[in-house]
């Protein structure tokens, strides 16, 4: 029978453990190499308890805290095993491969902007990691930040003619950056390996962008036939359907997506103005906060929930976030459209009639830009 080699890291521990004198336990690697063995078994549980146990012993081991963090994020627990990693980070803070696992754990817990940061620290050390560099990619492409998308992978467009991971999603950027030929390019890259769900899916957006909603939808429903579990391809179908005015499958495909992968920002928010829109305001409320911790800070997500808070009276509320979004946004039409509204309502009849003032500059410039419409959105009567 071959006999079998001890890990090397049980050796480097082994030279690494401090000596305690006579009353040293005989193995005291033994809860590390119980949890080793166990997490080969898949037993994971019982492999987390056992690094726990050595841990308790010697608990700046940045080994027993990365395994202990391997087996969490495999049971699911990724708030624990972020913790684990941290706490091996903060002894070996150059750990490339336990800082990618982080970035991973951070990932699959839906906090794309802090994967993308440690993904971006591991890209820092390690230029040439595929992995990481994806995964920041990806982490982007999810937080509606194309362009950085672009500039991650751009470069590999020609080298990497024949990687469909990477075509899917530069391409997806391109066409969420408005690029369409560009977009169209890998489009047709992806078709050269037969009808793919990821090739309609991308067909659609590129369809929609260029306001053919019959086809975008077209080609969305072929998308979701094909693959229905590809992410994102319900919640894009339903905003196409939505843009066609149905609401009600567009209101199935939100909900379809959110099953799937309740980390969708598109379903999140555009569920939630169904829902404000059916005076269903808590629910709403729920979705657009869930929205904006996927993107921190995203203005039209900030609107909606002003708009929840002052169509159910909670008119101080709304008063500090709507005049966040008109000094992010000064021509935010509709934010300030909102915000004097407020003004009115809470009796302050000086900002509100400043707020009508900006309301007619914006209107008259839309109309500068659109000869013959009509001003986009009126402004309240001067009492609110």
């Amino acid at each position: 029978m071959t006999r079998r080699r001890v890990p090397w890291v049980a050796v480097w521990l082994l030279l690494a453990l401090p000596v305690r004198g006579a009353q040293a336990q005989a193995d005291p690697l033994e809860p590390f190499r119980r949890g080793v063995a166990l997490q080969e078994q898949g037993q994971l549980e019982a492999a987390a308890d056992a690094y726990r146990e050595f841990l308790a012993q010697y608990p700046n081991n940045i080994e027993a805290r990365s395994n202990l963090g391997v087996v969490l994020a495999r049971l699911g627990r990724y708030d624990a095993a972020i913790d684990a990693y941290r706490a091996a980070l903060a002894a070996d803070p150059a750990n490339s491969p336990i800082r990618l696992n982080l970035g991973i754990a951070l990932y699959k817990s839906a906090a794309f902007a802090d994967a993308a940061a440690e993904l971006e620290t591991v890209l820092a050390a390690e230029p040439d990691h595929l992995q990481a560099r994806y995964l920041q990619a990806d982490c982007h492409l999810r937080m509606g930040e194309p362009k950085k998308v672009i500039a991650l992978l751009a470069e590999y467009e020609n080298a990497r003619a024949d990687d469909l991971a990477l075509a899917y999603m530069l391409g997806m950027a391109y066409l969420r950056d408005g690029q369409q030929e560009r977009g169209q390019l890998l489009i047709d890259r992806i078709l050269r390996n037969g009808e793919s769900a990821e090739a309609r899916l991308m067909m659609g957006l590129a369809k929609r962008g260029a306001q053919d909603l019959t086809g975008a939808q077209q080609d969305l429903a072929r998308a979701v036939a094909l693959n229905p579990d590809l992410p994102t391809v319900h919640s894009a179908y339903g905003v196409a359907l939505l843009e066609a005015g149905n609401r009600d499958l567009a209101r199935e495909q939100f909900l379809a997506e959110l099953e799937r992968n309740p980390a969708d920002f598109d379903a999140h928010l555009y569920l939630g103005v169904i829902l404000k829109e059916d005076a269903e305001f808590d629910r709403a409320l729920e979705h657009f906060t869930r929205a904006l911790q996927l993107r921190q800070g995203d203005l039209g997500t900030r609107f909606q929930i002003a708009a929840v808070k002052v169509a159910t009276g909670r008119t101080n509320e709304a008063l500090p976030l709507l005049e966040a979004a008109v000094r992010d946004a000064p021509e935010f039409l509709e934010a300030h459209v909102l915000l004097a509204t407020v003004y009115y309502r809470l009796q302050q009849r000086e900002a509100g009639d400043r707020e009508r003032a900006i309301i007619d500059e914006l209107n008259r410039k839309r109309q500068a830009m659109q000869p013959g419409a009509k001003p986009a959105n009126a402004a309240p009567p001067g009492g609110g």
